[in-house]
């Protein structure tokens, strides 16, 4: 109520319960709602997105070729059958389905160097000290982004829980000895471990 112009999300809408539908429908046909006092609560300035892996594996099998894969109105219409398992018909015709294609690879490796561009910068203005990495990092990082369902989350979370706490004791280890640190460079050992040089 308090902020009528806002953006809602409603993430992995087909777990929600089926009832949870029926409260839209009032959003969607008059873009009000009632709250559980029984005002008026205004969606008419709002944009509501709701995010969903109904269909994923369909998806990724008819985008597996880059060369044939359907542009975005045949993609939801193949999609159509799996959205209807949990969504009412009545709710997918008061929407906009809009499918993302799966992440290509080049894709991911660009995710991954942003990401590291960011550790980088970080690294330059914390401790004043260059970075540098190994292509092979990027390879290591993106083959261990395997799962759909997860997308490029995959890659903050591999380098929020592994790089960045250990690049963190190196430096600390550094510090502690009273050493400054000029220069990084970041590599992949044999076994897939992240390697740390630091001068």
């Amino acid at each position: 109520r308090r902020k009528p112009y806002s953006v809602v999300l409603f993430d992995e809408m087909e777990k929600a319960h089926v009832g949870v539908q029926d409260i839209f429908y009032q959003v969607f046909d008059k873009g009000t709602m009632k709250d559980g006092e029984g005002r008026d609560i205004d969606f008419k300035n709002t944009v509501i997105i709701m995010t969903s892996n109904a269909g994923t594996d369909r998806l990724m099998k008819l985008c597996a070729d880059p060369d044939t894969q359907p542009g975005p109105e045949a993609l939801a219409d193949a999609i159509r059958p799996d959205l209807l398992k949990y969504f009412k018909p009545a709710f997918l015709g008061r929407i906009i389905v809009v499918p993302f294609y799966p992440i290509s690879s080049a894709i991911m490796r660009r995710i991954i160097e942003l990401q590291l561009s960011r550790i980088r910068s970080r690294i330059k203005e914390n401790h004043r000290a260059a970075m540098s990495y190994d292509e092979g990092l990027i390879t290591a990082i993106a083959n261990r982004c395997t799962e759909v369902e997860s997308g490029a989350r995959n890659v903050d979370h591999i380098l929020t829980r592994t790089l960045l706490p250990e690049l963190s004791k190196e430096f600390l280890a550094r510090m502690a000895a009273g050493e400054t640190v000029s220069k990084v460079h970041i590599s992949v050992d044999a076994g897939g471990h992240f390697r740390y040089e630091i001068a």
